[in-house]
């Protein structure tokens, strides 16, 4: 899956902001250490889907379990960096048909904190790095203002 240019434009990245709580989720996954020897930029690779990768990937097809495995990795890292953000517990929920479309809701007490609806998963990523913190930023923000909106609702 991983080809040498995207790997080595990858392997010159500084990796931080969300991208850098995401490695730490993964690394928190292994139970085995068989990822110990893994780089960041290594760890990271699946979640970097260019146009090239993009377009080397089956229009149809069912989202594979490495995928749905790096999706949850990817919104549980992102309801972690919401609850460190905002102090309040945050949880996911995915309701996906197996031609990859569904929705994925992260849940504050009572309060839907993200509602996203998820097309074409079987290829979820995301352009670079940078696009990858770009999103998350955007999702932590938008979180953050409806905990803030709604903290009795949140806190229930």
């Amino acid at each position: 899956m991983t080809d040498t240019a995207t790997a080595a434009v990858i392997a010159k990245l500084e990796i931080g902001g969300f991208a850098k709580q995401l490695v730490e989720q993964i690394r928190a996954e292994d139970t085995h250490g068989s990822w110990d020897r893994k780089t960041d930029a290594e760890l990271l690779d699946p979640f970097i889907v260019d146009k090239e990768r993009r377009r080397a990937m089956p229009i149809m097809g069912d989202p594979d379990p490495d995928t749905l495995w790096r999706l949850g990795i990817f919104y549980g890292a992102l309801c972690l960096a919401i609850e460190r953000q905002t102090g309040i517990m945050v949880t996911p929920m995915m309701k996906m048909s197996h031609e990859g479309f569904g929705r994925m809701v992260l849940i504050a007490g009572r309060l839907v904190v993200v509602n996203k609806s998820l097309r074409d998963v079987h290829r979820f990523g995301f352009d670079s790095v940078e696009k990858l913190n770009f999103e998350a930023d955007k999702f932590l923000a938008s979180a953050g203002e409806m905990i803030a909106k709604y903290p009795e609702v949140a806190n229930f």
